[in-house]
């Protein structure tokens, strides 16, 4: 629906939706007859409530109506440190709740946001200054109100809960209809809730509920390692693993096969996607949620973590206009980060750029992305070779998984075409002799391969409890460390000794080691005679290339990391 842009702040509803087309004269007389004969809800309540107009469209003429931005509450997690800055019996009053707050400003969402009495209330009973008010529904604030307050900490939620549903197969259907009705109860709620927002604050980037012997364990993984964060009783396991289905729309009745959902929720500012995956085990359904923050937007090449030779290297190759680049390294190392961080570098309004992805992660301005779907055969093989009729000048894969799908891309690569894509292999090296095992020859990958990347990534020392030491010797022995000292000769190495801020780890964030191969003529040479990756790495590291463990080592030594991190991520 097309609005206009002026404030509608003088004129009625009613007279709005005439103009608007969504409502007759009619209907309008039969709604102000149902306010006469008793029904108190507002007009534009009652039109959604009769079917004459749907909420969205009752909500997207508010907006103008009050001049204020509207707010679906049903898809918000709202942090409890903001919900106690405003009582219980003042957001009930005032038909309002507090949603984010930063330093400076509070932001609330109101039934009505033009309440200058209730807005002067907050701003003096919070004593914050600036205060941001939003519309929502009143049934919306009024849920959020029943949902967030009075429930208190973890175990006072786990109180309020009933007892257990212990499923059996017969009475399975009536079983299903009882847990999804405690999975919409206001504890079940804000318990599922209350982990989102954990997991957010606690910058998560999964969260795993598992069952086991003692209860529920819950775990975050933190800059790539997993941290148990706390046991739930057994009692509520299945009503919140119902909940996080019902959220991700996925099958609550259905507990013995996989199953895969996703929803959104926003917290303050910030979108945060959630992928929800549920896998049967012996003690019960295991579910993991994959956290992705569309706040943080897309990171630059800069601050990925190249050397600036390495970024030299990698900048001469992202702008030609023909070949393969491939990034190499397990699950989680950044490799799809790093793609779209060279998409964005190479973005331009001359260049059509198409990627297939699985899924798709963020979305980029100008760039055309296709999400695969391997139930209706939209696989990578087939997508890759339909978009080769889109005239496009870069593509991006979002990984080679097959023989068709290497050989595609090889000869897109071949004409004319620059292709991005990642490879599962533990080096660089090892990507040249995947692609032969996977059937590509040899003389083809040399023609088309301009480059091969592999990363990982490592934590970085927590600035706010970081200590230089020296280390002993016998640590350093074998590491071929090149000195840093100072005039004492001594190496200087950096560590984080643990605070409230990195949560006692000493860490706090990550960031990428990479080693490169530019193929020249001699790497070619060695690829056509199908020399082995080893023997590909030594003359690789003769001409300069830096091994993974070496871009870490030197990490290390500027302070950025430490030698245990690296070692573990890169042997």
């Amino acid at each position: 629906m097309e609005m206009t842009k002026k404030p509608y702040t003088n004129k009625r509803i009613g007279d709005i939706l005439i103009e608007q087309g969504l409502i007759t004269d009619q209907q309008l007389k039969e709604a102000l007859e149902m306010q006469k004969s008793g029904n108190k809800k507002r007009l534009g309540e009652i039109f959604v409530e009769t079917g004459a107009i749907s909420k969205e469209e009752l909500y997207e003429i508010l907006q103008y109506v009050y001049d204020a931005e509207y707010i679906d509450l049903s898809n918000y997690v709202i942090d409890p440190e903001v919900i106690s800055l405003i009582s219980e019996k003042a957001a009930l009053q005032f038909k309002l709740i507090p949603i984010s707050k930063n330093d400076y400003e509070l932001v609330i969402a109101m039934s009505n946001p033009l309440d200058v009495y209730a807005i002067d209330f907050v701003r003096n009973y919070t004593k914050i200054k600036k205060i941001k008010s939003l519309l929502a529904s009143e049934e919306d604030v009024l849920n959020a109100i029943s949902n967030y307050y009075e429930l208190g900490e973890y175990d006072d939620i786990i109180e309020k809960l009933g007892t257990e549903i212990v499923f059996k197969e017969e009475e399975e259907e009536e079983d299903s209809k009882k847990l999804e009705a405690i999975s919409k109860e206001a504890p079940i709620i804000q318990l599922v809730n209350m982990l989102i927002v954990q997991g957010v604050k606690d910058r998560a980037s999964d969260i795993h509920i598992e069952p086991n012997e003692n209860g529920i364990l819950v775990r975050f993984r933190i800059d790539g390692m997993l941290y148990d964060i706390r046991t739930l009783p057994n009692k509520i396991k299945s009503a919140i693993i119902s909940r996080i289905k019902i959220l991700a729309k996925m099958d609550i009745a259905e507990r013995r096969l996989p199953q895969d959902g996703r929803f959104q929720v926003k917290f303050g500012t910030r979108e945060v996607d959630l992928r929800v995956s549920s896998i049967p085990t012996v003690l019960g359904e295991k579910v993991v949620l994959r956290l992705l923050d569309k706040s943080k937007g897309l990171i630059k090449l800069e601050q990925l973590g190249f050397t600036p030779e390495q970024l030299e290297e990698f900048r001469s190759i992202i702008f030609r206009s023909y070949g393969i680049i491939l990034l190499t390294g397990p699950t989680g190392s950044g490799k799809t980060t790093t793609l779209y961080a060279a998409l964005n570098e190479v973005n331009s309004k001359d260049k059509n750029i198409i990627t297939v992805e699985d899924p798709v992660e963020y979305k980029l301005n100008r760039i055309n992305q296709i999400q695969i779907k391997p139930k209706i055969n939209l696989t990578f093989a087939n997508t890759l070779r339909s978009i080769l009729r889109q005239d496009p000048d870069i593509m991006m894969v979002g990984e080679i998984r097959d023989t068709e799908t290497a050989q595609i891309a090889v000869q897109a690569a071949l004409t004319g075409h620059l292709v991005l894509s990642t490879l599962h292999t533990n080096d660089a090296p090892s990507a040249i002799t995947r692609l032969i095992d996977m059937d590509v020859e040899a003389f083809l990958i040399s023609s088309s391969v301009i480059g091969v990347i592999a990363q990982r990534l490592v934590r970085v020392i927590c600035e706010k409890c970081k200590e230089e030491y020296t280390p002993e010797k016998n640590v350093l022995n074998g590491l071929n460390i090149k000195s840093n000292s100072n005039s004492d000769g001594k190496i200087k190495l950096y560590r984080g000794t643990g605070c409230s801020i990195c949560k006692n780890t000493g860490y706090y964030g990550r960031t990428s080691i990479y080693e490169h191969i530019i193929l020249d003529e001699e790497i070619k040479s060695l690829i056509i005679s199908k020399a082995s990756s080893n023997i590909i790495r030594d003359t690789a590291i003769k001409k300069g290339m830096k091994t993974l463990k070496d871009s870490g080592m030197e990490k290390a030594l500027q302070g950025i990391t430490t030698i245990e991190e690296v070692l573990r991520v890169a042997g």
